[in-house]
């Protein structure tokens, strides 16, 4: 499968949620507590937790460039999708697709390439929606040409409608499933921690 992912770290991201006061469930005082962020990678659309710039307050949908430190005074941690606040997981599926649609040619790059995973299964099949019937229409139609954009995948494969959309949604399930068999769009999961085993008395 084309690996459309890019092999640095994250450089720009997406905020998804500003919590001003930060976690609800953090047992301190409010006047005590700093504002965070929540945010997605354009990269590999690595979710992370962030503490913005003293005085500044990120909007939901802003581009942060994380290496200016004009915005985002540090990035704290690498965060997984069950971390996110309920605005922030409402949000991710918009910023998403801003994304694909921004990266085009990132993008269509996987409908020109995608090949076979097993002998049974294609990576075309991966993307919500492609079945066996339109997986054929893409790979007839590719042999031809290869696709310009999404427009001209829409315009040349009948029944194959919004690309960017699956793509989206695709990117989305591996956020929400550490555990999914084929990744192809976003970062392998973190590593949990292990679990000290209890020493005994």
């Amino acid at each position: 499968m084309p690996d459309v992912r890019p092999p640095k770290r994250e450089t720009v991201a997406r905020i998804l949620d500003y919590l001003p006061y930060g976690h609800v469930s953090e047992a301190i005082t409010s006047y005590q507590k700093r504002p965070l962020v929540q945010a997605v990678g354009e990269g590999n659309f690595v979710l992370m937790e962030m503490t913005p710039k003293e005085g500044v307050v990120p909007t939901v949908g802003q581009r942060v460039n994380l290496t200016a430190r004009d915005v985002i005074e540090r990035v704290n941690r690498r965060i997984s999708y069950s971390d996110l606040t309920n605005s922030a997981k409402l949000e991710l599926g918009y910023e998403i697709q801003k994304i694909v649609l921004d990266n085009e040619e990132r993008f269509i790059r996987y409908f020109n390439e995608a090949g076979p995973i097993t002998t049974r299964m294609h990576g075309l099949e991966l993307l919500p929606g492609i079945g066996k019937k339109l997986m054929w229409a893409i790979l007839n139609e590719r042999k031809k040409g290869p696709f310009r954009s999404f427009k001209d995948l829409s315009e040349r494969v009948k029944g194959l409608h919004n690309p960017e959309k699956l793509i989206a949604k695709r990117i989305e399930e591996e956020l929400m499933d550490d555990r999914i068999k084929y990744r192809v769009f976003t970062a392998e999961p973190k590593e949990p921690k292990p679990v000290e085993a209890r020493r005994r008395p």
